[in-house]
């Protein structure tokens, strides 16, 4: 990837990169110009964020490190801004994403919980609850197996779960839940890694990891924030992006 670096006299430092690659650049009568492919291009003018005919998405990516050598878990993400931003989220330790969409505006500021990503398959670090050994399996129709056991089931399944499969070696995934009546389970194995399961295995379930997330833990947590292409073109300010956090005790 290559990048154009800018340059500031007045901070006398390099405040930002941009991803635009023009062939020659000037400064003349106040106006900022550059060539690209034989063409003269000046800039600053129309809309924002769209370089010879392309238009780009706005990224800013920083990184939350107090205390670096405690163990953190971060919860939300809060931005001083003008409009909410898409957001990654990267630790040694996990990852997240919030949507724009999934921003509330408090207050002047927007504020969201940080989600585990929906491909997440990291089991060590989410909530895993064991069911119980199964009675039988109906495995007729692959996209609807009927899981029946010979106790009523915990209230907190529910569909959307994700459930699991004792093996020798650990777990394995069986599907999505899609239903739950008394003491059966319909589920999906027509899923990416899924499995039926055989009569007397031990079963277990995770909650779905956007629904019911807790946030990411690590010693720090880059976030990548990004503003898609369709209003990237439309000013935005941004003045300050905090999490709220706490020490993680293992």
């Amino acid at each position: 990837m290559v990048y154009t670096l800018t340059y500031s006299e007045g901070a006398k430092g390099w405040p930002s990169f941009y991803s635009f690659n023009p062939e020659a650049m000037v400064g003349m009568n106040n106006y900022f110009y550059s060539f690209k492919n034989g063409r003269l291009y000046r800039h600053n003018t129309g809309a924002r964020n769209n370089f010879y005919g392309t238009q780009y998405p706005s990224t800013i990516r920083g990184v939350m490190n107090d205390e670096p050598s405690t163990v953190k878990t971060f919860k939300t993400i809060s931005l001083e801004s003008s409009a909410p931003w898409n957001c990654t989220l990267t630790s040694d330790l996990g990852s997240g994403f919030i949507d724009r969409a999934w921003f509330s505006l408090k207050e002047g500021d927007y504020y969201a919980h940080i989600r585990r990503n929906e491909d997440d398959g990291v089991l060590e670090m989410r909530s895993l609850q064991g069911i119980g050994s199964c009675d039988s399996v109906s495995s007729a129709d692959p996209s609807a197996v009927i899981v029946t056991f010979s106790f009523r089931l915990d209230s907190m399944i529910s569909v959307g779960d994700k459930m699991y499969r004792q093996t020798g070696g650990g777990l394995a995934l069986v599907g999505d839940i899609t239903n739950v009546t008394g003491r059966t389970i319909t589920v999906n194995t027509n899923v990416s890694g899924g499995s039926i399961p055989s009569a007397g295995v031990f079963l277990a379930y995770i909650k779905n990891n956007v629904a019911e997330s807790y946030g990411t833990t690590g010693y720090y947590m880059q976030y990548d924030l990004e503003l898609p292409t369709s209003v990237s073109s439309i000013p935005t300010e941004i003045y300050a992006i905090g999490s709220s956090l706490f020490k993680s005790f293992p």
